[in-house]
């Protein structure tokens, strides 16, 4: 019988493989929105996002609300790694009765325990600026807690019953009852309290004063504290766990320095409980996306819908039934240092009735409930000295054991908290686990922090839980820590951290804020936007617009009947490409070739520099039997250009390295057709100089004929669309319709973006090549938006918000931050691995440690926090730069509309570039807001393939077909 007991006791290791699976399950359902509601394990949002740094000072009060008495605190912090805290205490008991009457008695004799505390430690000239108390309310009971100060009582347990108060807010209810203290009744007197109140009336009036200094900004229970606790050590902890009751100490209010152990006041509690750092984006019963948030898991109730009902022994059964409340918190009633003496007591009084144990005694008093202790139950399993203690304690109870019993006695104690310890270590195997996978490490290294009778007082738990734990979870390691204090010291880091947080979050938003644009920002964009394209039609006022509105003398986009061979030049660089592309019925196929410009030939002369281009291009047309053919050429040319016809353009300036000579103000297109000449090379036709921004638009034209708008955002910016001939007044005619090259990135050089420049542009365009010169495009094109990021960088270091306020000598190098690490930093999940893991995992977790490797490039020591901010500094910066193209785009499409007398416009744009290609935000963004501004106006995106080779060779081909018309 005895055997057959233990065995029951005793859980195969497959058996908590699977509880571990089942307890995961149940957190994923918890974290949930859609099945929140159904989960046993509960993962309660904390509002809790960071654990301590070290930095915390101040003082800084807390209330306890325990079975018996409230314990208030005042927790002075130094920022030196919270190592030396120093704090007062002083507990005061729960009038009689008052957990069975009203609420707001209760809320107010809290309230006047903080005030007469007050009066005893604060000196009466203390200066009114040092009188600001934020206060931490632990308060232990369910709560729905939807803020980090705003907590909506669900139930009463542990004997309270107060009216009024469930459904209710709990810090509003404590913020009001101290509020209240500031203003006696008309006898002088606080309300509520009864005696204890009008006793101290004295002292109340003398603090009364002090109320109006003291502000609730935190609620949490104690297992929350325990994790801040421990983090308060120099050391992150990120995972807490309590098991059974934990202790408040009785120190006398007036010593100071470190917590001196004297006698323990009443326990908070004798449950089981773990909370840890989740993923934000996972916690859906919430609006928090970024960073992570401290979740309470209440996993007492883990269980209760039948998943462990192969592990409840026949003694757990009969304990259930004897509780005040049969088949809840199933799992809390295996572990909790509440009921442990009962399964004890259970299992003695079967095995009785088997005549296993105590076949020579009366054992009558087993069936007394609560008779069996937690205490007894600890002292029999750490005696190692044989069975003399364990005698003693039974015959204390009245048995009268024989040594046989006193053994067995030893033995099933021993099974009883080893279960306790291996299911708690099941649990935290599970979080780990979980914590390892969301947070996609290959292994995970973490503190945890333990608190309660049954960690302190039974010395194999801690060898248990790591054992164990690791046994179920080999991918992860933990540290144990031991909490002191987590309803008080705890209390208090959590609401020091809540401030340091909320201090950090005015810095931060203050920095940001001048780049953050509200719509009426974007719309008075999109006006100046429209008033500078007016000014570069005008014939008169061209000459003055900061948007040029340069005629590309390209009146068509393609219809679908373009047919033959056309050949297409892109020359950007000291690469150039020679392209081939064949328009057939059955759609577009292309050969090129890339070749090399030798840096003699880009610097010497303007013949040598277009013989050579000639010299390739006979080279590709031989290479493809294409030399006996007279094919057009579209020539896209990526230099300054002066357009003044389809297949004329005056080179302004020679720019990325090229100093030609003998090529500034004559045609190019003459030049290539003379170096032509010169070669005796009659296998191609001139017909179209373009630039990258038009062939966009053509090469997307050829596919969707609705494509009248090309754009490119890249490392540089610009945009193209379709505008009537009428309103076009540096161009003769009125007929029809002309590609406008915006050239838009000079958008605000004239100064009438000047109110949204912040002071980090400013910076970045006075170290560019061109101070004061397309403006516009350093707001959002690649080229720059990295340096920006750097700028914000720099200064929110200087603020000591990000890096410790240590600088790395590499972020002071400019243009070291590039602008592809945004698209990295930014980068979000698409969903693709939740549903490889079940566990809701997306790449979030991967990208914030792909941030803190490019910190690590940049020699920057970065905390968790320091990457989620920044992602936040990358966020903004990237997201002006869409809504400002937006801007730009909305004036243009709803330009067209007008143009057309149109309700609705439907068009699609064209669109290349890397920056929007790449970024995993930008086009969503861009879209988003050009919808909100342009509602009239049915836009639809298509991605441009070979803007600049494709395109060009469209446009030799439309302006063929047009020829051919004409002929």
């Amino acid at each position: 019988q005895i055997q057959r007991a233990l065995r029951a006791l005793s859980i195969p290791l497959e058996r908590l493989h699977v509880m571990k699976g089942h307890m995961i399950e149940d957190m994923c359902k918890g974290l949930s929105r859609q099945t929140h509601a159904q989960a046993k394990v509960r993962m309660l949002p904390t509002y809790i996002c960071s654990t301590p740094n070290g930095t915390e000072k101040g003082n800084f009060l807390v209330v306890e609300l325990c079975q018996t008495q409230v314990r208030t605190l005042l927790v002075t912090l130094y920022g030196d790694g919270n190592l030396s805290p120093q704090m007062m205490y002083k507990i005061y008991d729960l009038p009689q009765g008052i957990t069975q009457g009203e609420g707001e008695a209760l809320f107010d004799f809290i309230a006047q325990c903080v005030i007469q505390f007050l009066a005893e430690t604060i000196s009466s000239d203390t200066n009114d600026s040092d009188l600001y108390l934020p206060l931490g309310f632990v308060f232990p009971f369910t709560c729905r807690q939807t803020q980090l100060d705003k907590a909506e009582l669900l139930s009463w347990s542990k004997g309270f019953n107060c009216s009024g108060v469930v459904g209710k807010d709990v810090v509003e209810l404590l913020q009001s009852a101290i509020n209240k203290q500031a203003m006696p009744d008309k006898e002088g007197e606080a309300s509520g309290g009864g005696g204890w109140l009008r006793k101290n009336r004295k002292s109340s009036q003398s603090a009364s004063s002090q109320s109006r200094h003291v502000e609730v900004v935190a609620l949490m229970n104690d297992t929350v504290g325990t994790m801040m606790t421990c983090s308060m050590e120099g050391r992150a902890c990120e995972v807490a766990m309590v098991a059974g009751e934990t202790w408040a100490w009785r120190v006398p209010w007036w010593c100071w320095g470190a917590l001196l152990v004297l006698s323990p006041i009443t326990p908070a509690d004798k449950g089981s409980n773990c909370c840890f750092m989740a993923e934000a984006y996972l916690v859906e019963t919430t609006e928090e996306t970024s960073g992570r948030m401290c979740v309470n898991t209440e996993w007492g109730c883990f269980g209760d819908d039948g998943t462990l009902n192969d592990l409840i022994t026949p003694y757990d059964q009969s304990v259930d039934e004897e509780s005040s409340n049969p088949g809840e918190k199933r799992f809390e009633k295996m572990v909790g240092t509440l009921y442990l003496g009962e399964i004890v007591r259970h299992v003695l009084i079967a095995l009785t009735a088997e005549k296993a144990i105590f076949t020579g005694t009366d054992a009558a008093v087993l069936k007394e409930k609560g008779v069996f202790t937690m205490q007894h139950l600890l002292e029999i399993v750490n005696n190692e000295d044989g069975i003399t203690e364990v005698k003693r304690i039974l015959e204390g109870l009245g048995l009268q054991p024989s040594e046989r019993d006193c053994g067995r006695m030893q033995q099933i104690c021993r099974a009883v908290v080893g279960r306790a310890a291996t299911f708690h270590a099941t649990g935290l195997a599970a979080i780990l686990s979980y914590m390892c996978q969301t947070r996609d490490l290959e292994s995970l290294m973490v503190n945890v922090g333990v608190e309660g009778e049954l960690f302190a007082g039974y010395p194999r738990f801690e060898e248990i839980l790591l054992s164990v734990s690791r046994l179920l979870a080999p991918e992860c390691m933990a540290t144990i820590l031991a909490s002191r204090d987590g309803s008080g010291r705890g209390a208090a880091m959590v609401t020091a951290v809540a401030l340091r947080l909320a201090a950090q979050r005015r810095a931060v938003d203050e920095v940001l804020a001048p780049l953050r644009l509200s719509r009426d920002d974007l719309v008075k964009v999109q006006a100046l936007m429209r008033e500078e394209m007016d000014r570069g039609l005008g014939k008169e006022t061209n000459a003055s617009a900061s948007v040029r509105m340069l005629p590309t003398y390209v009146n068509h986009t393609p219809d679908g009947t373009e047919k033959g061979d056309f050949l297409a030049l892109d020359l950007g660089g000291t690469n150039f490409r020679v392209l081939v592309v064949r328009i057939t019925e059955d759609g577009i196929t292309m050969a090129s070739e890339i070749y090399v410009i030798p840096v003699s030939i880009t610097q010497g002369s303007g013949d040598e520099l277009f013989d050579h281009i000639i010299d390739c291009i006979i080279d590709f047309q031989t290479k493809q039997n294409l030399v006996t053919q007279m094919l057009p050429l579209g020539f896209t040319f990526s230099f300054p250009c002066q357009q003044v016809g389809l297949d004329k353009a005056l080179l302004l300036t020679w720019t990325k390295g090229f100093s030609a000579s003998g090529c500034v103000g004559q045609d190019v297109v003459q030049l290539l057709r003379d170096a032509a000449k010169r070669k005796r090379h009659l296998g191609m036709q001139v017909v179209a100089l373009v630039n990258d921004t038009v062939g966009t638009m053509m090469a997307c034209g050829y596919d969707d004929p609705k494509c009248e708008i090309g754009l490119i955002v890249g490392t540089g910016t610009n945009a193209c669309y379709m505008e009537e001939m009428k309103n076009v007044g540096t161009v003769e005619g009125d007929q029809g319709r002309m590609c406008i090259n915006m050239e838009w990135g000079a958008f605000g050089d004239n100064g009438c973006l000047d109110h949204i420049f912040t002071h980090f542009d400013t910076v970045v365009d006075e170290t560019t090549i061109n101070p004061g010169k397309q403006r516009f495009e350093k707001l959002i094109s690649g080229m720059y938006l990295g340096e920006i990021v750097r700028q914000i960088l720099l200064v929110m270091t200087e603020k000591e918000l990000l890096f410790q306020g240590k600088p790395s000598p590499k972020l002071q190098t400019k243009d070291i931050f590039k602008t592809k690490f945004l698209s990295t930093i930014e980068l979000d999940g698409d969903g693709d691995s939740a549903a490889n893991n079940g566990i809701g995992l997306d790449s979030n977790g991967l990208a914030l440690r792909q941030i803190r490797t490019i910190l690590n490039e940049l020699e920057l020591d970065a905390s968790f926090e320091d990457c989620v901010l920044m992602r936040e500094v990358c966020q903004t910066v990237s997201l002006r730069a869409a809504q400002l193209c937006a801007a730009g785009l909305a004036a243009v499409v709803e330009k067209m509309r007008e143009n057309r007398g149109l309700d609705q416009l439907s068009v699609t744009v064209g669109v290349d570039g890397t920056l929007y290609k790449l970024h995993p935000c930008f086009s969503t963004n861009l879209q988003t807001t050009l919808k909100d501004l342009a509602p009239n106006c049915n836009v639809t995106f298509m991605l441009s393939e070979d803007g600049s080779g494709k395109g060009a060779a469209l446009v030799a081909a439309v302006a063929d077909r047009a020829a051919n018309a004409m002929e």
